[in-house]
């Protein structure tokens, strides 16, 4: 993994790689960016497998959805709190790929040297009847998540 490439972070992974990466490094983190009533009622990655648990950090504020301007300060804290660094890898997690994306580039520009943007997000694009959670993202891989 690169620390930035063209786009500004280290790029994009599919969210099948985003666990196995989570599982054979016990120093990754994951970093889910959605907003609280996404993870209340969408769901959330259920790490507990792997003996980790996500970082819950909105990048947009919900209701407002302004982009959170405490956002890189609260994740640098909570990698620190995570025993992580700089050079821990860190890879970020959203409903489809986007805000996550935007989060990686926040990141890098910050310092963090291995930000990477899960593709496809926690429930992927809309199939044919607009409804996400079976064509691409952590769902549809058959990951392990958990709801409230």
């Amino acid at each position: 993994m690169t620390s930035t490439g063209a786009g500004g972070y280290a790029g994009d992974i599919s969210a099948t790689d985003a666990y196995e990466l989570l599982t054979k490094d016990r120093d990754a983190l994951l970093v889910d960016v959605r907003t609280k009533p996404e993870w209340a009622f969408v769901g959330a990655p259920d790490l507990s497998s792997i003996d980790k648990e996500p970082i819950f950090i909105e990048w947009q504020e919900y209701p407002s959805m302004r982009v959170a301007l405490d956002f890189v300060a609260r994740l640098e804290e909570a990698i620190g709190k995570n025993g992580g660094n700089a050079s821990t890898p860190v890879l970020f997690l959203c409903r489809s790929g986007a805000r996550s994306k935007a989060a990686a580039i926040a990141m890098s520009a910050a310092g963090q040297q291995h930000c990477v943007n899960i593709a496809g997000g926690f429930e992927g694009a809309p199939d044919d009847q607009r409804r996400r959670g079976s064509v691409d993202g952590w769902k549809a891989a058959g990951l392990p998540w958990t709801q409230s």
